[in-house]
């Protein structure tokens, strides 16, 4: 199973947007996908697919359901979790009931290919657990110095915590290539000059009206119209991270996970 943690520095990026299709795209090319809305502040991930949630990661962490009761099917073929604010009562489990939790999140690796974690924006600590517990880190940013300016901050951060993490650089909402990569190499300097590590070019996505369109009638544009620029550029990010070798963590998805846990961080 392959884990992508799709991040950002700030919001209003397109991150949320960014996941739900490239988990679309991804399904498209026979993958079982699971997005797991992971934003504690704004867990939108739902509205964002059009597709409402019975049951949310809040069920799971009251003991109502298990996990595999809040997978729900979503457009395209993929499944998601709904978070809520679930993600932030994960810090208060302890004991048997975080035991449980993990021993459900191991079994994710039997039902999909792909599980995506849309994260929140920023470096709190809820957001760098996710993100070090991916294979492979998604960062989105924007041609606005603002985005760059937090991106790369958010880039530090993932690094100061995990001195190898891979970490690509999602342009979107950029004219064309040409723009995307003159700022993705503009960023990835900086990075290699004060923090010793390049960035990765993960692709673009440009600037579309039909794709802010569907967006506003909550529809994921990959479906609404896959002849969209956004859609074939984000066809093309769903290719080119398919088709690159990825070193997959030893770990399980719980072990990974497993600090987040507040009652389990301080026995630890």
């Amino acid at each position: 199973m392959r884990i992508y943690g799709v991040t950002s520095g700030k919001g209003g990026v397109g991150k949320t947007n960014i996941s739900a299709n490239l988990g679309i795209a991804l399904a498209k090319k026979g993958k079982r996908v699971v997005i797991f809305d992971a934003d504690i502040g704004l867990a939108n991930l739902d509205v964002i697919l059009g597709t409402k949630a019975q049951f949310t990661l809040q069920h799971v962490v009251a003991g109502q359901k298990s996990l595999g009761d809040v997978l729900t099917p979503g457009p395209g073929g993929i499944q998601f979790i709904a978070g809520g604010s679930g993600v932030e009562s994960l810090i208060n489990l302890a004991g048997p009931k975080a035991e449980a939790l993990i021993a459900e999140l191991n079994e994710l690796e039997r039902v999909c290919d792909v599980l995506i974690f849309d994260t929140g924006a920023g470096i709190d600590e809820n957001v760098m657990t996710f993100l070090t517990a991916a294979d492979e880190i998604l960062l989105v940013a924007t041609p606005d110095p603002a985005s760059l300016t937090d991106g790369y901050a958010t880039a530090k951060a993932v690094l100061n915590r995990k001195r190898d993490a891979s970490i690509k650089i999602i342009m979107n909402m950029v004219d064309d290539d040409q723009q995307a990569k003159l700022v993705f190499t503009r960023l990835s300097s900086i990075s290699q000059q004060f923090l010793g590590n390049p960035l990765k070019f993960g692709g673009h996505v440009r600037n579309d009206p039909k794709a802010l369109a569907y967006i506003r009638q909550r529809k994921p544009y990959y479906l609404a119209d896959p002849n969209l620029h956004a859609s074939r550029d984000l066809d093309r990010v769903a290719a080119a991270l398919l088709g690159a070798s990825l070193q997959l963590k030893k770990e399980s998805l719980g072990d990974r996970l497993r600090g987040m846990f507040g009652g389990l961080r301080k026995a630890a």
